[in-house]
């Protein structure tokens, strides 16, 4: 597979320098060990990478939207996912939203100057250091043209020394 709508981080792991291409996918259909996900124009099945919460089946639903990692030698792994979610609302600093694994939650947006309209959709996430949950940019068709924080990612993957194990 390849990812025609990457970034790159970089990560030091075990001495050795690795450069995994983040990018993103819309799933279409989960599995326990894939899903199967619209990636560039493409329908492909990507295998989740092994620190992947389970049962995954149940957490990764279609319309997610998930970060793959492709590393040297051209293996793929799902990383991370974002909600779909309807936004109810915003307050100062914060943006409420509906999604159904979780219902509302409060969101503190990536974007601090992008504007969350009621009734629309965006992506919701959480693990991600500096807030229990983090909203992005708004929910598109294509998953190349997402706004959502892959650097943060790859960040967060770097500093657990996470990479060896995609």
């Amino acid at each position: 597979m390849s990812l025609r709508h990457t970034r790159c981080v970089a990560a030091s792991t075990t001495g050795a320098l690795i450069t995994p291409r983040l990018g993103c996918g819309i799933v279409l259909r989960a599995g326990e060990d894939a899903c199967q996900v619209l990636a560039g124009g493409q329908v492909v099945s990507v295998r989740y990478a092994s620190q992947f919460p389970a049962p995954r089946r149940e957490r990764v639903l279609p319309g997610h939207l998930v970060a793959i990692a492709e590393v040297p030698g051209g293996s793929a792994a799902v990383v991370w996912r974002w909600y779909d979610a309807v936004v109810l609302g915003s307050e100062a600093g914060s943006v409420r939203l509906w999604e159904p694994a979780h219902g509302e939650v409060v969101a503190r947006p990536r974007g601090p100057r992008q504007r969350y309209d009621p009734g629309t959709r965006a992506y919701l996430s959480a693990g991600l250091p500096g807030a229990e949950w983090w909203v992005a940019g708004r929910a598109v068709d294509r998953a190349e043209d997402a706004e959502v924080e892959l650097n943060e990612v790859g960040r967060f993957y770097a500093e657990q020394d996470m990479w060896d194990s995609v």
